[in-house]
C-alpha cells in the first residue's frame, strides 16, 4: 500500500503512479533522522541526491470481471477534514470529505545517486537505510513498507544503467539524471519551509532494453 501525492488541495488527494521526489526525500529523511522542522537538513539532503525509478509492477484499472489480477490497482479512501485549505489558501470553515488515493500491489525499484559535493554521501544514506532512525513510509504515514527498503549498492554510469543491471521485470524507468526524448514535467519538488508548496522538475522516460516496441 503506497501513496505518492501530487499537487492538490484537501478535498482530493490523488496519488502519482510512481514515487515522487518529495515522497522519496521524505523516506530518506526519516531513515536519516532529519526532523520535520529541520528545513536546512531537508534542503541539504535534496541537494545531495538524484533519483531514477523503475516501474516493476504497474497500476491498472480494476476489472470487476476478472478474479485474477497481475498488476496493481489504485483505490480511494475517504476522510472528513476540519480546517481544510481552499484553493485561495484560506481555511474552509466547513468540514469537507477528502478522497485520498492509494496504490495497492505496485512495485518499484529506485536508484539513488549522489550529486557533486553532496552533504549526505551514499555511504551515509545506505547505512541509514539499513538501520533507519524513524520508520520509513511509502508516501504516507499509513503506508510502512512490508520489507527492508535497502537492496544493495551498485556502481554504474547513472541511475538508469544501474536499474538495467539489477534483476526485475520493469519496462519503464523515470529518471531525473539521464535525459531522453520523452521529458515529463512534474510538480513534486518540495519548497522547504513552505508548507505543501512545490516547484517543478523534468523527468525523462526510458524504456528498458527488454521492453517490447508497442
Amino acid at each position: 500500500m503506497q501513496a505518492w501525492g501530487t499537487h492538490t488541495y484537501e478535498d482530493f488527494r490523488p496519488s502519482n503512479l510512481y514515487p515522487t521526489r518529495s515522497g522519496l526525500l521524505g523516506l530518506l529523511a526519516a531513515c536519516l533522522g532529519i526532523e520535520r522542522a529541520d528545513h536546512a537538513g531537508q534542503a541539504a539532503l535534496a541537494a545531495s541526491v538524484e533519483f531514477s525509478v523503475r516501474v516493476d509492477t504497474a497500476i491498472t484499472r480494476f476489472d470487476d470481471q476478472s478474479s485474477i489480477r497481475k498488476t496493481g490497482v489504485k483505490l480511494p479512501d475517504f476522510h472528513t477534514v476540519l480546517d481544510a485549505r481552499k484553493v485561495d489558501g484560506k481555511v474552509n470553515k466547513f468540514p469537507v470529505v477528502s478522497r485520498r488515493e492509494y496504490l495497492f500491489d505496485a512495485a518499484f525499484s529506485v536508484a539513488v545517486g549522489a550529486k557533486p559535493g553532496a552533504t549526505f554521501t551514499l555511504d551515509v544514506i545506505a547505512a541509514a537505510l539499513r538501520r533507519p532512525l524513524y520508520t520509513p513510509t511509502l508516501g504516507r504515514r499509513a503506508c510502512p513498507p512490508t520489507r527492508p527498503v535497502f537492496d544493495g549498492e551498485i556502481e554504474a554510469a547513472d541511475g538508469v544503467a544501474a536499474l538495467q543491471e539489477i534483476s526485475g521485470s520493469g519496462i519503464l524507468t523515470y529518471s531525473e539524471c539521464l535525459a531522453s526524448d520523452q521529458p515529463l514535467r512534474l510538480r513534486d519538488v518540495p519548497l522547504h519551509g513552505n508548507k505543501r508548496q512545490f516547484d517543478t522538475r523534468l523527468v525523462y522516460l526510458h524504456k528498458n532494453k527488454e521492453a517490447p516496441c508497442s
